[in-house]
């Protein structure tokens, strides 16, 4: 008998599949949390979070962790703590596999500044692995469902910042695009 390697869930950039190699990737759902921009000091720019929401559900993925390895996975995500979120996600698997989440604590959580922005290349990534799984249904989802959209947008799209950017279509980006111009974001370029 084969051990269940333990899944990760994944709200942000992980819900890309081109940003990593992990098998047997699931939508799921995370129950009593939301997503948050934050900025901490381990980090340059702000990027995303969760954080206890009752009553909120989001959209994600998971994906097994082959051999419970966290290293290379701990290392990606090294500015948060990893939390068993177990009984706390949806699935479509059998049973009840362990399943881990990635959190900032919320003392290291500072608000995004022009400092410290969101890089569009990474807002670029979350929205497009959102489309490919969730479809423009789950990219308003992810918008109205995500806050701290008062931290500036730093437009790197040129010369992308982000160290897993992907190439967006032109319906991508304007995607992209059109959910900032409704939240009236702050672009700086």
């Amino acid at each position: 008998m084969t051990l269940r390697p333990p899944y990760f869930f994944g709200y942000g950039s992980l819900v890309n599949t081109a940003t990593h190699d992990y098998q047997d990737p699931q939508p799921a759902r995370l129950d009593g949390w939301r997503r948050k921009w934050c900025h901490t000091a381990l980090r340059d720019v702000a990027f995303l979070t969760v954080e206890p929401a009752p009553k909120v559900q989001i959209d994600g993925l998971i994906a097994a962790v082959p051999n419970a390895d966290w290293q290379a996975l701990d290392r990606r995500e090294f500015a948060y703590d990893r939390l068993a979120a177990d009984h706390q996600i949806q699935h479509p698997l059998p049973g009840n596999p362990e399943i881990s989440l990635y959190a900032v604590p919320l003392e290291a959580q500072n608000q995004g500044s022009a400092r410290h922005p969101i890089l569009l290349s990474y807002l670029d990534v979350v929205v497009q692995g959102h489309l490919q799984v969730f479809g423009e249904t789950g990219v308003e989802d992810f918008f109205a469902s995500t806050r701290g959209w008062d931290a500036p947008i730093l437009n790197d799209r040129q010369e992308p910042r982000y160290p897993r950017h992907q190439l967006l279509t032109a319906v991508e980006r304007q995607l992209v695009d059109h959910h900032l111009n409704q939240l009236k974001a702050q672009i700086l370029t």
